[in-house]
């Protein structure tokens, strides 16, 4: 996919950039998918070259993004804000937790990178990146 057709489908879709061997971003990612009724959410892993493309393109350090990014309508998200925000583009209930963004970002994010420092340990790692099933394939970008 060019770096133009990602960003059309950014400006269409809410894409989720995750750890692909991080086993917490894994189960994100399941997360999301599973209820996300309307497919509307595009998946890509951070190792991916769509990933790599997106990362680049909004100017995020790849060396210091090692967990979730949301881009929607054209905009980047990343820790905290990138999950709540995925959370309120699920709607429902799921977007209740987004009153969390008034608490200062330094302590969301403290607490995030708290949790990513120690996701490894607590939750394991995958040798390679997940391999979606032929189902949700389409909803994965490379």
């Amino acid at each position: 996919m060019t770096k133009e057709e990602l960003l059309q489908l950014s400006t269409e879709h809410p894409i989720l950039l995750f750890d692909g061997v991080c086993n917490l971003c894994d189960g994100f990612v399941q997360f999301i998918m599973k209820r996300d009724q309307s497919a509307k959410f595009r998946f890509a892993p951070l190792q991916s070259a769509a990933g790599q493309q997106l990362l680049q393109h909004f100017q995020l350090d790849s060396d210091e993004i090692d967990s979730v990014v949301l881009i929607d309508a054209g905009k980047s998200y990343i820790k905290s804000t990138a999950a709540l925000r995925a959370g309120k583009c699920l709607g429902g209930l799921w977007s209740l937790p987004y009153v969390l963004v008034v608490i200062p970002t330094f302590i969301r994010n403290g607490v995030y990178d708290f949790i990513a420092r120690n996701r490894y340990k607590w939750f394991g790692e995958k040798d390679a990146c997940m391999i979606p099933t032929p189902e949700v394939r389409s909803r994965f970008l490379v």
